[in-house]
C-alpha cells in the first residue's frame, strides 16, 4: 500500500514537472515570437500611379514607398523586399501626411454662438476631453498626421496629446500651446462674467499685464507642457468686446514673451489681424503670423525679409464669412470685414513671396474638413504644388519637425496619405483620402489590399 502511494506521488510529481516544463517551453516560445516580432516588424510596399514626395513641386511616377515599422525605408524604384506585404493603391497619388499648423482640437464652434460658450463653460474637463478625442480621430482620418494646437482650456490639449503619444487614443501628432497669452479684456480673455461670480483669469490662464507678468504667463504654459507659445497680438473676430485690428500687447510685453519662449527653445505664433499689431509682433521676433487679415504690403515685405511665416487660415475666413448671419451682430460685422479683406492680403503675400505654412483654424468650422484649405488657397492663385508644399514640407519647417515629417524620404516617420487620381490635376482630391498611415499603422485603407 505504501509503495503504491509512493509510486503514485512520484508519478504525479513527474507529470507536474513535465507540465511545468511544457509551460515554460510554451512561454519561451511566445517570448521568442514576441522578440522576433519586435526585431523584425512587418515590411509594407506601397504602390500608386503617382507620388508627390514634397522634396520638390514635381509629381513622380513608377515609384514605390517601402515602410518597415514606423519608418520609411525607401522611396524609389527598388524591387520589393521578399515577404513584404504589397498594398497597391492603383490610380492614386501618395503624399506625406498633411500638417495643419493652426487647430483647436478640443473645441468646435456651433451655429448657436451663445449655446456653444454656455456648454463649453459647463462641461467638465474630462467630458470635453472625450470631444477632443473624437475631433482628433476625425482629423487623422482626414489625412492630417501632425497638427499644431494653438490654444485650449483646462489643459485638455495636454491630456489629449499625452494620451495619443501613449497609444491610448487615436489622433495626429500634436504640438500644443496650452493657454493662449494675451491682455485682460482682449481676445484670449474670458467673457465678461461678473468678477464676484466667476474668477477673472491671470497668468496661469495666459492673461497678463506688463512684461514680467507676461514672462510669468509664458513660463506657466511651458511648465504644464506647451510645445509652442501662442499670443494674441491683436483683437479677434469671434470675441465680443475687442476691435479686431487693435494691438493688444505692448512692445515691451511682446519682447518679454518672445525672448522667454525662445530661451526655452519654443517658437511663438502670433494671432494677428491688424497691421500695426503685426509689425510690432514681427519686430519682437515672432515666428509666424496667424490669419494676417488686414496686413499691408509693407508688412508682408517685412515678414519676407525676416523669414516670418504666414499661416493664413483661409478656411476660417471663408467659414466666418459664410456663417456671419448666425453670429451676434458685433461679431457678424467683424466676420464680414475679415472675409472681405483676407483674399486680397493672401494674393499680395503670394506676389511678394512671403513664406506660407498651411493652417486652417479647425474648430471654427467642423473638424475633418481641413483639406478644403488646399482648394481655397489655389482659388486665390497659389499653384497646387505650392499649396501641397505649404501643407507638408513648409509646415514641418515652421513647426521645427522637418527631421521627422513633411516629406517622403528614407528614415522619416511613416506618415503617408493617398488621394484619388493625379492630385496636381485635382487639388480637391485631398478632401477624399483613400489611404492614411500614421507611424506605420493603417488608419484608413479603402484599397482593401
Amino acid at each position: 500500500m505504501t509503495t503504491t502511494v509512493h509510486r503514485g506521488l512520484k508519478a504525479s510529481r513527474i507529470l507536474a514537472g513535465l507540465a511545468v516544463a511544457a509551460s515554460l517551453m510554451a512561454l519561451a516560445a511566445v517570448r521568442g515570437q514576441a522578440a522576433e516580432a519586435t526585431a523584425a516588424p512587418e515590411t509594407l510596399v506601397l504602390k500608386a500611379a503617382h507620388v508627390f514626395d514634397a522634396t520638390s513641386n514635381a509629381l513622380k511616377d513608377g515609384i514605390t514607398v517601402v515602410v518597415r515599422g514606423d519608418r520609411i525605408v525607401s522611396v524609389g524604384t527598388a524591387a520589393a523586399t521578399a515577404g513584404a506585404r504589397v498594398i497597391d493603391l492603383g490610380d492614386a497619388t501618395l503624399l506625406p501626411g498633411f500638417i495643419d499648423a493652426h487647430t483647436h482640437l478640443t473645441m468646435q464652434l456651433e451655429k448657436d454662438y451663445y449655446h456653444y460658450f454656455y456648454t463649453r463653460e459647463m462641461r467638465f474637463p474630462a467630458e470635453q476631453a472625450l470631444y477632443g478625442a473624437l475631433y482628433a480621430r476625425r482629423t487623422l482620418e482626414a489625412g492630417f498626421t501632425t497638427v499644431r494646437n494653438v490654444g485650449a482650456y483646462d489643459f485638455v490639449d495636454v491630456g489629449l496629446r499625452n494620451a495619443i503619444n501613449a497609444g491610448i487614443a487615436d489622433g495626429p501628432h500634436i504640438l500644443t500651446a496650452v493657454h493662449g497669452i494675451g491682455s485682460p479684456g482682449g481676445h484670449f480673455d474670458d467673457y465678461s462674467f461678473p468678477p464676484e461670480r466667476v474668477k477673472p483669469w491671470g497668468p496661469i490662464e495666459g492673461i497678463c499685464s506688463g512684461p514680467e507678468e507676461c514672462r510669468e504667463a509664458v513660463r506657466y504654459q511651458m511648465k504644464w507642457g506647451a510645445d509652442v507659445i501662442k499670443i494674441a497680438a491683436s483683437g479677434g473676430v469671434l470675441s465680443e468686446a475687442d476691435p479686431v485690428d487693435v494691438p493688444q500687447l505692448t512692445p515691451e510685453e511682446l519682447h518679454a514673451i518672445v525672448s522667454e519662449a525662445h530661451k526655452w527653445k519654443r517658437k511663438v505664433a502670433a494671432h494677428c489681424h491688424g497691421d500695426a499689431a503685426a509689425r510690432m509682433a514681427i519686430e519682437a521676433g515672432v515666428d509666424s503670423i496667424e490669419h494676417g487679415t488686414f496686413l499691408s504690403e509693407d508688412t508682408l515685405r517685412l515678414m519676407k525679409a525676416k523669414g516670418v511665416y504666414l499661416v493664413p487660415t483661409r478656411m476660417a475666413a471663408h467659414w466666418v464669412g459664410k456663417e456671419a448671419d448666425t453670429y451676434p451682430p458685433n461679431i457678424a460685422a467683424k466676420a464680414r470685414a475679415a472675409a472681405a479683406a483676407h483674399g486680397n492680403m493672401f494674393k499680395a503675400a503670394l506676389r511678394i513671396g512671403v513664406p506660407i505654412a498651411f493652417g486652417t483654424d479647425a474648430g471654427v468650422y467642423p473638424h475633418g474638413m481641413n483639406a478644403m484649405e488646399f482648394g481655397l488657397m489655389t482659388e486665390l492663385g497659389m499653384s497646387p504644388a505650392a499649396a501641397l508644399l505649404a501643407g507638408t514640407r513648409d509646415a514641418a519647417r515652421l513647426l521645427g519637425v522637418e527631421g521627422d515629417v513633411g516629406t517622403l524620404e528614407a528614415g522619416k516617420v511613416a506618415d503617408i496619405v493617398a488621394v484619388p487620381g493625379n492630385v496636381l490635376s485635382d487639388i480637391h482630391a485631398t478632401e477624399h483620402p483613400t489611404f492614411v498611415m500614421h507611424l506605420g499603422h493603417l488608419v484608413v485603407n479603402k484599397a482593401g489590399s
